[in-house]
């Protein structure tokens, strides 16, 4: 009842539920349901043959056969046999179990797209320069500094900004994200769908992630609305986990596909540029509009056994490392607002150590998973003549070259890349598709690992047996690698890379 008892009536808030006992059963979900029954068939069928068998064996032992059993074997001599022969068959039945229960099942990646924007989003770093000071947010010290940021950014002159960041002035809404979501999701998963040969229908899983735009309903949401997909999808959508968040979309699509058995996943990776656009002069927050520029691929995973004739890759390893038990390393890449309250996200000086910290921790687990037995034994040689010994002789760096063939490091920036090829003692050939990616593409986030990838197809191509290593940092702070077979001789000229000569920097 509202004021002066007059009542009101909220039509579509109060509607009752509807009772599901009336009306028809749509065909769908029958189909569903028997496409339940055909995925577990083996189980459903052994279910009672197990039950019969132990229901029997309960029947003889209360009617006192299995005795008798054995007195008639003890009479023949047959006694030992008898309890080594059903001691055997214990031991083989529980071998088997365990094996069934335990067993990882493999994760092959059908198929990936990047995104490419349209020419009309193209912006080049003079025009960047201009459109700074076209909107009058900055003052000349902050004009000054992303003009340097930039210089020494890595980024060639074809990369790309959302239409609402170009504008004089900047619009910035909500509408207008989420119009660059829609553009960069819906054509990334439209393609690999397509490239695939599958319909929305036949995704079983669906992750998404993108660290700082996270509108209601979720992205995943979007997607599952605009491409019509099943209603009982396993949908999940990752936001606030940064740049790594790519690999960490892939961890969560891997353990899904051990519950999960006959199932495909969508994965899509992306990031907003538009809601997250800096329009202040601190400079630590100033970085991040010099480096991050519009992008998203979208990915297709399968654990199904006809998919692996036509996989591209199969999943071997993901080791991720998380250092935000620490202060210091949790706070270096923060979104906060500065002292104007214009939100940004900050990055400290100490970044770059933070990273070195990170990788080293998480070389450290995947070395043993990946590394020959030489390079181990050296490397633990040298550890304990260090640590045991106290032996002043200089860190052995394992030779990961001898791991890998291809590396897909993420495009944070060239100091970034530089700073890896460094650590890793890394040859330039085995850097340059991630500066070509960072010049052409700039910073794309969770996504730059795999327009790294492409450019490897598109450029050099993967042949059968050839290990990948991909490798990216996040805020948190993470370090996040995956690992990656090549399942036959990979060649294709992506999209992202079919227009573009081989980058050469200024």
């Amino acid at each position: 009842m509202g004021r002066g008892g007059q009542r009101h009536e909220f039509p579509v808030l109060l509607q009752h539920i509807p009772d599901f006992r009336q009306g028809g059963v749509t065909l769908k979900y029958v189909k569903r349901g028997y496409h339940v029954l055909c995925t577990h068939a083996l189980t459903l069928l052994l279910l009672p043959v197990a039950a019969t068998v132990l229901l029997e064996l309960a029947n003889m032992l209360k009617t006192g056969q299995l005795r008798e059993m054995w007195v008639v074997a003890s009479q023949t001599h047959l006694q030992f046999n008898m309890v080594v022969f059903m001691g055997c068959c214990l031991l083989l039945a529980i071998m088997a179990v365990t094996y069934v229960l335990t067993r990882t099942k493999p994760v092959y990646l059908i198929n990936y797209h990047c995104y490419k924007p349209p020419d009309s989003l193209k912006m080049s770093r003079e025009r960047f320069t201009n459109l700074s000071i076209k909107s009058q947010m900055f003052n000349e010290q902050s004009l000054q500094f992303q003009e340097k940021i930039m210089e020494r950014s890595g980024l060639g002159d074809e990369t790309y900004l959302p239409e609402a960041v170009q504008q004089i002035p900047p619009q910035i809404s909500m509408a207008a994200a989420r119009e660059e979501a829609e553009m960069v999701l819906f054509d990334s998963v439209r393609n690999v769908l397509e490239e695939a040969k599958l319909k929305p229908g036949q995704v079983d899983i669906l992750v998404v992630n993108c660290s700082l735009f996270n509108p209601t309903p979720s992205l995943s949401a979007m997607i599952i609305n605009h491409f019509k997909m099943r209603s009982n999808i396993v949908s999940y959508n990752l936001a606030g986990m940064g740049c790594s968040a790519g690999v960490i979309a892939v961890n969560l699509a891997k353990e899904l596909l051990q519950v999960y058995p006959g199932s495909r996943a969508l994965v899509v990776s992306t990031e907003n540029i538009t809601q997250n656009w800096y329009f202040g002069n601190e400079r630590s927050m100033l970085i991040p509009n010099c480096l991050f520029r519009v992008g998203g691929a979208a990915l297709l995973l399968s654990n199904k056994r006809k998919d692996y004739w036509r996989a591209k890759y199969e999943l071997l390893h993901v080791v991720r490392t998380h250092m935000g038990a620490n202060d210091q390393r949790y706070g270096c890449v923060y979104q906060r607002e500065d002292s104007k309250g214009r939100v940004g996200v900050h990055l400290s000086k100490e970044l770059m150590a933070i990273a070195g910290h990170a990788l080293k921790a998480n070389i450290t687990t995947l070395g043993p998973l990946v590394l020959p037995v030489s390079e181990q034994l050296i490397f633990f040689g040298n550890l304990v003549a260090r640590k045991v010994f106290k032996m002043k002789i200089k860190g052995y760096i394992p030779d990961f070259k001898l791991a890998f063939e291809h590396f897909c490091i993420h495009t944070g920036g060239r100091g970034v890349i530089e700073e890896i090829e460094k650590q890793l003692q890394l040859a330039p050939d085995n850097v340059q598709p991630s500066k070509d990616t960072l010049f052409r593409y700039g910073n794309t986030s969770s996504s730059s690992i795999w327009y790294v990838l492409s450019n490897i197809e598109s450029k050099r191509g993967i042949r059968k047996g050839d290990r990948i290593w991909q490798i990216a940092f996040g805020s948190g702070f993470k370090c996040n690698s995956a690992v990656w077979r090549s399942m036959r001789n990979n060649n294709q000229q992506h999209t992202a890379w079919d227009d573009t000569p081989k980058p050469v920097e200024p």
